[in-house]
Formats: structure tokens, sequence, C-alpha cells
């Protein structure tokens, strides 16, 4: 390639990474579509707790293949290995292009009959491994329209497995306890029926668990997770880090909830640690069962402006329903505590949050959605600054919210897409 091609394959890469991340399957589609045709495109990775599978082309691939696919694939493959052959996807056998990037997501295509030339595969492979760099970081800093979107994916998908599953049970217990009342006298028709229906019920509640692995991540697991970021994120300064765990036997937090929690803590240490004067900081995390409380302190001499770090980490917090609080003593250091609920708010029924914004204020809520300040909206909409801080304020007043990050979480959960 050219050094003209190279500018602009770099440039076409950096506009996928930097587009909403649900669509980023779609964007990464058409930067290589000439490189390797395909009829369908999955980017499967489990940081995203609320949309694992980013998709893009033939609907009778990407609306069908599931979780358990996915699964199987990632599991035969090694890290950097390219496979063509035969898989199971969307239910039946089809041939596919896959590969497994060390962050652990995998790409899967549906390619055309043509040939891809191994130099084509090495520079696809090249460009995945950007992206997947890319979603994982985005996951890790947790945005608030991140979080919103996830969290609102999430208490879909655990709406509609509640939902699936009882109807379901309902009928095969029902089935069940037909077939074992004595007033059938077929005994092996009786005998594969219940098995029959067992098996039934052990998949649906397979299909439970498989949601459960995906929404949620175990609190020791979590906050493992969080003492090696920090510790990374310290290992070139002399400041002890005190890590108090939360009991092991609390309930699991849901996805969104881990990585926000991650990105509070991640922002608040970093904050903390430029004080000059400054030894230790401590973190502790409880869990009862509503809620996950996090506590940092410092023994700085109270130099750190913890009011910015709390305007800063606030939008985070309260998209996902929480609270976070600052103060600061001179000589004794500082402190920054947030809570934040395990379960979304359950929404008003019959109510649409949308219906009194304007054409205008529903753009700008789009752009809410997708994590931009007010300079970036008014560049996209080609309007003044000022005239989007008004929109903002008629958004927050009809929706009956106080910050731009409820704005955002109450316009994903009523199925707002972030504008690109």
């Amino acid at each position: 390639m050219s050094t003209t091609d190279n500018a602009l394959l770099i440039t076409a890469l950096r506009d996928v990474l930097v587009g909403p991340l649900p669509e980023i399957g779609r964007r990464f589609s058409t930067l290589i579509a000439d490189m390797a045709p395909h009829t369908s495109l999955v980017i499967f990775t489990r940081e995203c707790t609320g949309r694992p599978r980013k998709v893009a082309g033939d609907p009778a691939v990407v609306d069908r293949v599931t979780i358990a696919e996915l699964d199987r694939i990632r599991t035969d493959l090694t890290v950097g290995q390219i496979f063509r052959g035969k898989c199971a996807i969307a239910g039946r056998d089809r041939e596919v292009l896959a590969m497994l990037d060390r962050t652990d997501t995998l790409l899967v295509l549906t390619p055309h009959p043509v040939p891809v030339k191994t130099a084509s595969l090495e520079l696809i492979q090249a460009l995945f491994a950007v992206t997947a760099t890319g979603i994982q970081l985005q996951v890790r800093n947790a945005s608030p329209a991140y979080l919103a979107e996830s969290r609102a994916a999430s208490s879909e998908r655990a709406r509609t497995v509640a939902e699936m599953t009882e109807v379901h049970a309902a009928t095969l217990e029902t089935m069940l306890a037909t077939l074992r009342s004595a007033d059938l006298d077929d005994t092996r028709a009786r005998t594969s029926a219940r098995e029959t229906a067992a098996s039934a019920l052990i998949g649906l509640r397979s299909a439970v668990d498989v949601h459960r692995e995906l929404a949620e991540e175990s609190t020791t697991t979590a906050f493992a997770r969080m003492r090696g970021e920090l510790r990374s994120l310290l290992k070139h300064r002399e400041i002890a880090l005190e890590l108090v765990e939360p009991p092991v036997d609390g309930r699991g937090l849901p996805g969104e909830v881990a990585h926000g929690a991650r990105a509070v803590v991640r922002g608040a240490v970093l904050a903390l640690s430029d004080q000059q004067m400054l030894s230790r900081i401590r973190v502790a995390w409880t869990l009862d069962a509503a809620s996950l409380s996090i506590d940092i302190r410092d023994d700085g001499g109270g130099e750190a402006d913890v009011v910015d770090v709390e305007r800063q980490l606030r939008s985070r917090v309260e998209t996902l329903g929480g609270t976070v609080e600052s103060e600061s003593t001179p000589g004794w250091g500082n402190r920054i505590s947030a809570t934040i609920p395990l379960d979304a708010p359950v929404a008003l029924p019959n109510r649409d949050v949308l219906t009194e914004l304007a054409p205008r204020e529903f753009e700008v809520l789009e752009h809410l959605v997708a994590g931009r300040r007010n300079k970036a909206i008014s560049e996209r909409l080609g309007v003044s600054e000022s005239t989007v801080k008004f929109h903002v304020a008629g958004v927050l007043r009809k929706l009956g919210v106080e910050s731009r990050g409820a704005a955002a979480a109450a316009g994903a959960e009523a199925g707002v897409k972030p504008a690109p």
C-alpha cells in the first residue's frame, strides 16, 4: 500500500473507533468490506455486558446467532489464530472466517466465495486488534453513554428472559405433572415425553444462566480486576494502597455497575495521587442487597480539588441512579464516596418520556446519549453553544431529571439511539 493509502486507512480506522459503541460492528464491516467481502459480521466480547454482540449484515445470521455458538467458536480458537472453515452459526453449519484477539474479543465473518489473500487477512487482523482494544478501553472508561446503553440493554434482556422463563416453565411443569399421572398407560410414551420435557426445562434454565453470566460479575472478580488496575496505575508511585474487600457471599454486580464502580475508583485515585504530600490511599467496597457503596480516602494534606473530582465522577454515578459526595479536611486528607444501586429503577408504566420534546431537543438528547459535551453538539448541529445549553435545559426540565447523565440514561432506556 502507498503512503496515501495507509493514511486513508488509518483515518478510516479512527472513524470506526470514535462513533457510538453499539454501531462499531457496522463501521468495522464497512472498513474491511473490500479486503474481505462478506455477508455478515459479528464481534463478540464479554466486556460489554449489555450488548456482547456487535453486528452488521444479513439478518438471517446476525439476528439468529447465539451466545452459545459464539462461545464455542471462541473456545476452539487460540489467540492470534485465523480460522477458515465450517462452524455452526445462526442455527446451521456455515463457512466462516474467524479470529480471536488477545483481548478475548472474537471476530466472525460469513465470507463471499471470493478467496481472501493472506496479506489481507493479516491486515484485517491488525485492524481488528486496534478495534478490539478500542472497545475494551471504551468499556473500561465506562462513559455515561455506555453505562446508560448497557443498563437499558441488560434490563430489556432480563425482562425478556423472565417472561420466557415464566411462560415456558409453567407449560413444561404442567406437562410433567400430566405425564406423571397414573391415568396414562403407555409407559414408553410417558417416559419419552417426560425426558423431552425435562431436557427442555434444563435448556431453559441454561439460557437463564447464560444471561446471568453475561449480565453479572461476581463481586470478588470485580474487586480483583480493580485491584490489578490500581496497582498498574500506581506502580511508579511510592503510595501505599490499602484495599478493603467486600464480603464474598453477597449478590453479583450487574456488569454496568461493576464497570462504573471501577471507573469511579480509577478516576478518584488518579486525581488524589497527584498530591505532593501523600503516602496512602484506602479504597473500600461494601455491599448490601440493594446497593454498592464505594469509599476512597487518603492521608494527604487536603490539597486536592475533590469538588472538581466529584463533578467529573457525577455523570457516571448518576447515570446508574447513584449519588457521589466528597469532603476535604486540611491537614487530614480527602474522602470521596459513592453509592450505586444494583438494580435499575423501575420505569413508570404507560409513560412516554419523549413525547414532550421538540424536534431539536430530541436531536440534542441523541447527542447526550452519545456522551457529547455542548461544544461538540454545537459543531455537529451547526448552532451556537448557548443554543445547545438552552435545548439541554429544556430536555432536563421535560424529562424531569437534574443532570446530563440522568437525561442520557432516560433517553437510552426509552430507546433513543446515540447520534452518529
